[in-house]
């Protein structure tokens, strides 16, 4: 079949597709992406994708700029006649549903996160709902990331019950991020957290803990990694960190295409996310046998098993963060990393990325029959 991947940035695709990218290819597909570009296009053409360009705004929440979206994908889907469309990100899910239905195209969306419209209350909610509502009502499947995601939709009415399937996550290839062995903590006990430099991923909450744990136990080391992101509303900028690192409150390791030796150098991975769809790097790192501390958010609590794969903390709350620090320090070496066996033997049974390539090769099957 012609498959056609959309979503609000190449390197979601490559970052957290990539493995069913590479499936669907070995089977014999093709399959072109529709993204706005960026340094991964590159990447997704030597695996064998074609690339489209798209024209949007992650960001902007002008109607015009959807139905612009909307008549670029039907052009889209009039030209390259795909078989089906598989879809992620919020605007992608619902322009190209939309455009989908005009062209009697198969598609497939993967609601990877609400986003700040959807959650903001008031009218910016009342649109999001209506938009979503209309985009999904004749879609066969509809995929959920966790489960309060799903049973939102399910509770005001955007979907049906029989449309609602739930993965987890992208899924983890298991033997690319396989056990490590457990830091030595001799000389210090290390806290990473990985993400976009982002307030809604929780950076503040996680320097204000750092702060906090340091004045009692300066031992303690909290490491960030990962992108300032400028064009985000809510993002970091370069020069707080640097005000940070000249603290001394956290070291900061920048962009790193391999996060696999960062993890395991650290004695626990933290994530004080606002509301997630299925963390990644949570997942990452309990693949990889580390205990974990996060906030009790969806997506994060379907990661984490509180008080035996790692910790749960209170959302925008940097004392309940830093308690949740203080009592892993408080644990013996061999307590955490029991926690990190036990995490990896979760996402063996539960997060395994086979699940996620069993489940698109089930839709997709009953979506292109006949």
């Amino acid at each position: 079949m012609h498959v056609v991947m959309t979503v609000n940035a190449a390197w979601n695709i490559w970052n957290f597709r990539r493995d069913l990218v590479a499936a669907l290819l070995a089977e014999g597909h093709d399959i072109t992406v529709a993204a706005p570009p960026d340094d991964s296009v590159a990447e997704l053409e030597a695996l064998g994708c074609r690339f489209i360009p798209l024209k949007m705004s992650a960001q902007s929440l002008s109607p015009v700029e959807g139905m612009k979206l909307r008549a670029q994908y039907k052009d889209l889907f009039r030209s390259q006649r795909p078989d089906i469309v598989l879809s992620y990100t919020i605007k992608n899910n619902i322009f190209g549903a939309m455009a989908a239905r005009a062209c009697r195209v198969p598609f497939i969306p993967n609601v990877t996160g609400l986003g700040t419209a959807f959650l903001s209350g008031g009218i910016l909610q009342f649109v999001a709902e209506g938009l979503y509502r209309q985009a999904f009502s004749q879609l066969p499947v509809v995929f959920f990331q966790n489960r309060d995601d799903r049973d939102l939709f399910l509770a005001r009415g955007i979907i049906r019950a029989d449309q609602a399937r739930l993965l987890p996550g992208s899924g983890i290839d298991l033997r690319r991020f396989a056990a490590a062995a457990y830091a030595d903590d001799a000389e210090a006990t290390i806290f990473l957290m990985i993400g976009r430099l982002l307030r809604d991923k929780g950076v503040r909450e996680f320097v204000d803990a750092a702060r906090m744990v340091r004045r009692h136990r300066p031992d303690a080391q909290f490491r960030l990694l990962g992108a300032v992101d400028a064009a985000n509303r809510t993002a970091i900028d370069r020069e707080t960190v640097a005000r940070w690192e000249r603290e001394g409150v956290v070291e900061y390791l920048g962009v790193q295409p391999d996060v696999r030796p960062s993890i395991a150098a650290a004695h626990c991975v933290v994530l004080p996310s606002y509301r997630e769809g299925a963390p990644r790097t949570l997942i990452e790192a309990a693949a990889m046998a580390r205990p974990l501390i996060a906030t009790d958010v969806p997506g994060c609590r379907d990661v984490v098993d509180h008080g035996n794969t790692g910790f749960l903390c209170e959302p925008g709350d940097a004392a309940s963060l830093a308690a949740a620090c203080q009592t892993f320090l408080s644990l013996p070496r061999e307590t955490r990393a029991a926690m990190g066996r036990a995490g990896r033997a979760r996402m063996a049974a539960a997060f395994d990325q086979t699940i996620v390539l069993d489940a698109y090769r089930k839709a997709m099957a009953e979506m292109t029959a006949g």
